[in-house]
């Protein structure tokens, strides 16, 4: 490996000094590729000047260049997937620019209906873009956006080859790629690492970006050493518009309706978005989404064994997304921007639930409610430069992220009810529970516990960075030699305020909560809970209950702590095109200093003393690395259709803030046994010391382009990845004797996962479109199941990935059914049980009618086959949880300008 490292680092340095056209007289190339009607650029194009075999790539603004071209007369050749290929000869003179703009049309005005039309013209830029890619790539732009009914960027990504999402009430969360944790990807937007709102992860929910703030979201599977290391899954970048993505004035207004059929509720959805040059030089983008969506599940839980757990939710999720973007371009060659992006997610739960715990004459039914409204919110601002100074490129740029969770006043309450009898088959998805006609009846119940809590969380990164590019030729070949480095600070901190109530409940009647029966539809539920009237007796009563001052103490203090990580990253790579081959190779070098601050909370019940007490300490710890992580991203072309790709790279991922925060809860309790007392402890512990996974990965990848709007591709992937955490029962070991159970993650042994990816997108000219895609992987891991070793697959890790789509697009109507699947996967380890979820295949339905080209009217259908959501223990036939959300559909307008 040190080998490797070496020659890296001497090939990039040799591609420095050789700058063997340095005194030659040399001139350069600027230009920009548009539409006929000059409103529209292409980002991802071929561009190629015949005579030199030099060749650019088009940016998202439509502008290319070409540096250090000998004078003379040569042939300018502009490819793009889905129109005829441009030819146009061109003039260079020695110390001179020409300018030079070039127009993508096609006869039959096939292109301009891709172009209006945004299914074709979508799934076309997205296809040039990865064409064009110096790495492995994905990418989902603004058409192809708009073409699905994605609610949001995780719901957009799950199209793409190799990727799959996470859940949460039945609309896409987080994003896994190949399979892997998310914690375990890096997520940008317009630059700027994304913290993640929620405490202890830090894995992004993408779900609180709205899609109509996207210009495009590309995927990274392999990643180049000017991108951040921590990314053994891979990057995602979120892109947001621009006003010199098109030329003039652009707008959009999107108006829609839908119902969710579970729950029967209407939610309304606004979304616009506003580009336009307010001079030559100086542009405005701005874009506003809200969505209030109202729905609900219904939900059966168990534990496998002797509990089965009802629950019944009714929620509402207010989206809030703003972006608004400047850019400054005094000519070419200079460009300034400032890119910012709100978005707020604002999450109102009520949920009822009856947990029946079976053991004969002791049998018990627990009857409780959860009311919360939490909102995490995320904010994106940066600020930055470009500058071509003939043979260089210089870019900076500024960044600040905060991402935060605040729930302030959740409310729980928990009836208990005991004599009742009741039982259950514990058998199949949805096991049946029945209970006598007493159960029905809450003034059976006793008023059992009140909790009530304030919970935040808060991430925020400050960001700077700077990058200088240097092109030259070397032996006639075009080389470009690239260093900078990037410095992130970034502080995650938990802090919980929980008041629990346990006494002073003997005069409460739990019947003067009841309300109507729910409408749930797995079986008997019973009585609901009246949820404004549980708020008012508690803001009325509170003051009259018993706190339980220890478990609140113990509770509040052990999920409270602050992480601090900064993270100083250089690297220096080269990028050389020899003919057909394309080599980007290079170093990343990242220090890492992490330290972390939280309590040590000690739970002391002791008999023999008559002691109980809450014994609070302050636990501080920090742990400083590096890692010097190669590179090397192989592109060859064969012919202007057939494309190879191999990378190898090293990649790491730091350890989640949760499991390397400092927090200890301890409960120790000493009980009187046959005559003696006997001392019982157990703890639930961060760990500080956690090293963080390290990868090395190797991807193939064979790519094919037929010259329309298509690809075939097939790709194969390794990682081999060590320091893999699991977490696992510590007593016993150096500074844990005596305890009988101790809950901490360590550094496991290593784990790997390898598959292949396989695609097939095809556009016909009679309007139809079919595209495929599939992924089938292998892992292993190791982790430790009561103390011994136990080899299972990673955690999250699902065996079969795969989209289909089937769809119609004339100038009047665009049509398209879609389908995702995702095999069965290990959800985690549950005590000596395996906790599995079920294979999902969800079906959704997109249909347009284009009232004018700037005008349509659009249905979808969303979950179409009702696909419910099912964790099960061991076998499919042991209830895990069982979740339905039935369908939704949606009713909409769409302008565009």
């Amino acid at each position: 490996m040190k080998m490797i490292k070496s020659t890296l680092a001497i090939a990039c340095l040799t591609a420095l000094v050789s700058t063997s056209t340095l005194g030659q007289e040399v001139g350069a190339l600027q230009g920009v590729l548009t539409d006929k009607s000059q409103t529209s650029y292409f980002e991802g194009a071929d561009i190629q000047i015949k005579e030199l075999g030099a060749s650019a790539v088009s940016r998202r603004d439509g502008s290319f260049r070409f540096n250090n071209l000998p004078e003379g007369n040569y042939t300018l050749v502009v490819q793009y997937l889905g129109a005829p290929t441009v030819e146009l000869p061109i003039q260079i003179s020695a110390g001179q620019t020409l300018q030079q703009a070039v127009v993508l049309a096609a006869a039959n005005a096939s292109l301009e209906n891709i172009i209006v039309y945004g299914q074709r013209a979508g799934k076309a830029s997205a296809l040039n873009q990865k064409r064009m890619s110096d790495s492995i790539k994905s990418i989902v732009s603004a058409g192809s956006i708009g073409q699905f009914p994605d609610q949001n960027a995780a719901e957009a990504l799950q199209r793409l080859p190799g990727l799959s999402i996470e859940r949460d009430q039945g609309e896409g969360r987080f994003v896994g790629i190949r399979g892997i944790d998310p914690n375990l990807n890096n997520v940008t937007i317009n630059g700027v690492n994304v913290p993640s709102p929620e405490g202890g992860v830090r894995s992004v929910a993408l779900d609180v970006i709205p899609s109509e703030l996207i210009q495009s979201l590309e995927v990274s599977k392999s990643v180049t050493p000017d991108m951040d290391g921590d990314a053994i899954g891979g990057s995602i970048e979120v892109k947001s518009l621009s006003a010199f993505d098109k030329k003039g004035t652009s707008a959009s207004l999107t108006v829609q309706a839908s119902q969710n059929q579970l729950r029967d509720e209407i939610s309304p959805k606004i979304s616009g978005s506003l580009t336009t040059m307010l001079t030559d030089t100086v542009g405005v983008a701005a874009a506003l989404s809200y969505f209030d969506r109202s729905f609900g599940s219904d939900n059966i839980e168990s534990n496998g064994d002797d509990e089965v757990e009802q629950r019944y939710y009714s929620i509402s999720r207010q989206r809030i997304g703003s972006a608004v973007n400047l850019d400054f371009r005094p000519d070419m060659n200079n460009q300034y921007y400032l890119r910012t992006l709100y978005s707020s997610f604002a999450d109102d739960e009520f949920r009822l639930s009856n947990t029946f715990v079976f053991d004969g004459a002791d049998s018990e039914i627990e009857r409780g409610s959860k009311d919360r409204e939490e909102t995490q919110s995320i904010l994106s601002i940066t600020a930055g430069g470009e500058h071509q100074l003939e043979d260089w490129l210089i870019e900076y740029q500024v960044g600040y992220s905060k991402a935060d969770e605040d729930e302030p006043d959740a409310l729980y309450y928990t009836l208990v009810g005991e004599g009742i009898e009741i039982d259950s088959d514990m058998a199949g998805p949805i096991p049946t529970v029945t209970q006598e006609a007493a159960a029905m009846d809450l003034s059976n119940y006793e008023l059992d516990e009140v909790s009530f809590e304030k919970n935040h969380a808060e991430d925020s990164e400050t960001m700077v960075k700077a990058d200088f590019t240097r092109y030259f030729d070397w032996q006639a070949n075009q080389v470009e030699f690239k260093f900078g480095g990037k410095y992130r600070s970034r502080e995650k901190s938990a802090d919980a305020d929980i008041i629990i109530y346990d006494g002073d409940f003997d005069d409460i009647d739990p019947s003067i909560f009841a309300s109507s029966t729910p409408d749930w539809g797995l079986g008997d539920f019973g009585p609901g809970l009246d949820r404004s009237f549980m708020r008012e007796y508690y803001g009325q009563q509170s003051n009259a209950f018993e706190i339980a001052d220890l478990d609140s103490e113990v509770e509040s203090n052990g999920a409270s702590y602050v992480n601090q990580e900064d993270i100083l990253a250089l690297y220096l790579m080269g990028k050389i095109d020899l003919e057909n081959l394309r080599i980007v190779a290079g170093l990343r070098y990242e220090d890492t200093d992490f330290s972390t601050s939280g309590m040590r909370v000690e739970l002391i019940e002791n008999e023999a003393t008559d002691i109980e007490e809450v014994v609070n300490t302050l636990w501080e710890s920090a742990k400083s690395y590096s890692h010097l992580l190669p590179s090397v991203n192989l592109r060859y072309e064969f012919n202007d259709k057939l494309i190879g790709r191999a990378a190898f790279t090293q990649t790491i991922s730091r350890p989640k803030f949760e499991d390397s925060a400092a927090f200890q809860i301890i409960e120790s309790k000493t009980e009187e046994d046959d005559g003696e007392f006997v001392t019982e402890r157990e703890a639930e512990v961060g760990n500080p010391d956690l090293e963080p996974y390290e990868a090395d990965n190797i991807d193939l990848a064979l790519e094919y382009y037929p010259g329309d709007i298509g690809i075939l591709s097939a790709g194969y992937f390794y990682k081999s990845i060590d320091n893999f955490v699991i977490i696992t029962d510590v007593a016993g070991t150096d500074g844990w004797e005596g305890f009988d159970e101790v809950m901490q993650p360590i550094n496991g042994e290593s784990a790997s996962v390898s598959g292949i990816e396989l695609s097939w997108v095809k556009g016909f000219d009679n309007g139809l479109l079919l595209s495929a895609n599939g992924t089938f992987t292998s892992s292993e891991a190791v982790t430790l199941l009561d103390g011994e070793r136990y080899e299972t697959s990673l955690p999250n890790q699902s065996d079969r990935i795969g989209n289909l789509t089937v769809g119609y697009e004339s100038e009047d109507v665009s049509v398209r059914l879609t389908m995702t699947y995702k095999s069965e996967n290990l959800e985690e380890i549950d005590g000596d049980l395996i906790r599995m979820e079920d294979k999902h295949q969800q079906m959704d339905f997109m249909g347009k009618y284009f009232i004018n080209p700037n005008m349509h009217v659009y249905f979808n259908a969303i979950n179409l086959t009702d696909e419910p959501f099912y964790h099960y223990f061991d076998q499919p036939s042991v209830n895990a949880q069982y979740e339905e959300y039935g369908r939704t559909f949606e009713l909409g307008f769409n302008w565009k300008l």
